[in-house]
């Protein structure tokens, strides 16, 4: 390579791989530290994990309220996961600088927070309201509240851009739904969840296996579940019909695994996991993996695509499938398809798995090209550049 653009070429080396080093190199707790006056809050977004799930998200805001805010939410005698639910109000799923704040377009906005995300919000009360004010406030207010917006901007605490911005506002965002009875883990039922939001006849096989004991019992310690729709099961209940008392529970089992993994995670964390079905003998395995924003699960046997998240709350974390996963100790290995015909619709629709009103990816992660994958990327483009 010639000298001259040997020298054009590293400055831009060394500015992506930085790129690559510091893109999602947040932790919230660190940042609050520093800050005393947010020291409960910090203390509470710990005990609810939400501080676990906030350094998992690529972009993110955190509304922080101070010390005084947040004693007259707890003088309140919420639970836990009350208080939970109420602070991922606090919890934007997309970038708000100081500056953007006062640049929105029309003067207002209406901004996804985590307590939408979770699945735990009914209808849109976990969006919030931005909306600039006069004389250069900014209001926050959840959405379904009549247009009230109860708290202000105070100031930016953190910026790192496009990453994670923790801006203070002067109150808790005041909210009936966030604010109801939240039952703890003991008290989520499984299949009354999956009956609830389209998958009842996946929990009415799971009650007469008696597979639905086991997921209940690892509620506690962490739980996944992948349900196939009613639509799925109905195609696949010919199939179903020709195991056998064991095989059924087995299969039932392969679609749960035995620790909690929000959407983000499973997406960041791709590769082979162990499934409640999992034992010495049987392996009943599948992979996760990640092809753009879409999320599947393949097996030997079958590729299926999570389609949606009916609840993200830790420690129980339900998404649907648009095909039942089908493991290589009960039926036999095929074929893989390549990537181009296994999204082929066509193909979705000749198998009898399909449910084609499943087939709209899950939009409730904040997930999109980190900065090392970018970073990587224009490395590429400049090497061809440079090298012509």
């Amino acid at each position: 390579m010639p000298h001259s653009k040997l020298a054009l070429f590293l400055p831009f080396v060394s500015f992506l791989l930085f790129l690559a080093s510091t893109s999602h190199a947040h932790n919230i707790t660190k940042i609050l530290a520093q800050h005393p006056e947010f020291s409960t809050f910090n203390q509470y977004l710990t005990r609810t994990h939400l501080a676990a799930d906030i350094n998992r998200r690529l972009t993110i805001t955190v509304l922080a309220i101070d010390n005084a805010a947040m004693s007259s939410l707890l003088s309140k005698g919420y639970s836990t996961y009350t208080i939970r639910n109420i602070l991922s109000l606090h919890i934007l799923v997309d970038y708000f600088g100081a500056k953007k704040l006062h640049q929105i377009s029309k003067g207002s906005t209406l901004t996804s927070s985590v307590f939408q995300a979770s699945g735990a919000a009914p209808g849109t009360s976990g969006y919030v309201n931005i909306t600039d004010l006069k004389g250069g406030k900014v209001g926050f207010g959840v959405e379904n509240n009549d247009g009230h917006l109860n708290a202000r901007f105070v100031k930016s605490i953190k910026e790192i851009p496009y990453n994670i911005s923790v801006l203070q506002i002067s109150q808790v965002l005041s909210s009936a739904e966030a604010e109801a009875p939240t039952p703890g883990p003991s008290e989520l039922n499984v299949t009354t969840i999956l009956s609830k939001q389209g998958c009842k006849s996946f929990a009415d096989l799971l009650i007469a296996t008696g597979a639905d004991a086991t997921y209940q019992s690892n509620i506690e310690s962490g739980l996944t579940v992948f349900c196939p729709t009613d639509g799925v099961i109905k195609g696949f209940l010919p199939r179903y019909k020709n195991l056998t008392a064991p095989q059924k529970t087995s299969l039932l089992l392969y679609h749960g695994i035995p620790v909690y993994q929000s959407l983000q995670m499973l997406k960041q964390n791709n590769g082979v996991v162990n499934t409640l079905a999992t034992d010495r003998a049987n392996k009943y395995d599948f992979t996760v993996q990640t092809d753009g924003e879409d999320l599947t699960l393949e097996t030997k046997v079958v590729t299926s695509k999570v389609t949606g998240t009916l609840i993200d709350q830790e420690p129980l974390a339900v998404y649907k499938l648009n095909k039942v996963l089908l493991p290589s100790e009960l039926f036999k290995p095929t074929e893989a398809p390549s990537p181009k015909s296994a999204n082929s619709p066509g193909d979705e629709a000749d198998s009898p798995q399909a449910d084609s009103s499943d087939q709209t990816a899950d939009g409730n992660g904040a997930v999109g090209i980190n900065g090392g994958r970018l970073a990587m990327i224009f490395l590429s483009l400049c090497m061809g550049t440079l090298l012509m």
